[in-house]
């Protein structure tokens, strides 16, 4: 290849993306909000749980881990709503 030779055709662009609704975007946080409170429920039953006796109860043991489960989806959920609706990182692929 030399100078004189034309430079090769750019390849394709790639596919756009499609992007998430707003409001897909606002049900999602409202959910993760609400998924949020059987987490606090489960900390605070657990915590008085604690407290009292020193340790978790048998009876109550698996609804605070489920609360607890919960509430991790709900901060999973939250993380997806918004990391969802930033930009493209490259630059190719901008609207």
């Amino acid at each position: 290849m030399s100078i004189s030779d034309p430079p090769p055709p750019p390849g394709p662009p790639p596919p756009p993306t499609e992007k998430r609704s707003g409001c897909l975007t606002a049900l999602m946080a409202i959910a993760g909000i609400f998924m949020l409170l059987p987490g606090l429920c489960a900390l605070l039953f657990g915590g008085i749980s604690l407290s009292e006796d020193g340790k978790i109860a048998s009876d109550i043991a698996p609804l605070v881990f489920l609360g607890l489960v919960v509430g991790i989806g709900g901060v999973a959920m939250i993380w997806a709503a918004i990391k969802g609706r930033k930009a493209p990182a490259h630059p190719g692929t901008e609207p």
